[in-house]
């Protein structure tokens, strides 16, 4: 078995309460949290998943022909139990739709394995989840202020 890692991070920065930026390793933000018009931070957990795969299954089935629909509903039950928070039954419901004709029919058959291969294999964030990966909330050491 072959393993190699290579590390990924995002720095978030507050905004204002409940207000914050994600900015990722390239640069690219994205701006979330509580209020009109934030997508939450469970939101956004839904959208990675529902993200990762579409990014695989549209890899796997545009090479075909290219989509006329392509919608994908990342959906989960909030659950609160003795005071605490999880998601359960996490689905991913893909709503394709290719023309028809010969590339339209190519593109539908490589739905199924798409699908397959973006669970079992390609998309690290729901794999992470599935595979229950700790996560470790640690304080930074405190820095000067000028």
């Amino acid at each position: 078995m072959t393993r190699t890692a290579t590390p990924r991070s995002v720095t978030l920065t507050r905004e204002s309460e409940g207000v914050y930026v994600a900015t990722g390793q390239d640069g690219a933000q994205l701006r979330f949290g509580r209020g009109e018009g934030l997508l939450s931070p469970v939101e956004l957990m839904l959208a990675a998943i529902a993200g990762c795969s579409s990014i695989d299954v549209d890899a796997m089935t545009t090479r075909r022909a290219e989509p006329e629909r392509f919608e994908v509903t990342a959906s989960a039950d909030k659950v609160t139990e003795d005071g605490a928070n999880i998601l359960e039954d996490i689905r991913v419901l893909f709503d394709l739709a290719f023309p028809e004709g010969e590339a339209g029919d190519a593109a539908r058959k490589r739905i199924g394995a798409a699908l397959r291969a973006s669970h079992e294999k390609h998309c690290t964030v729901s794999r992470t989840v599935e595979a229950g990966v700790p996560v470790a909330l640690v304080e930074a050491e405190p820095r000067a202020t000028a």
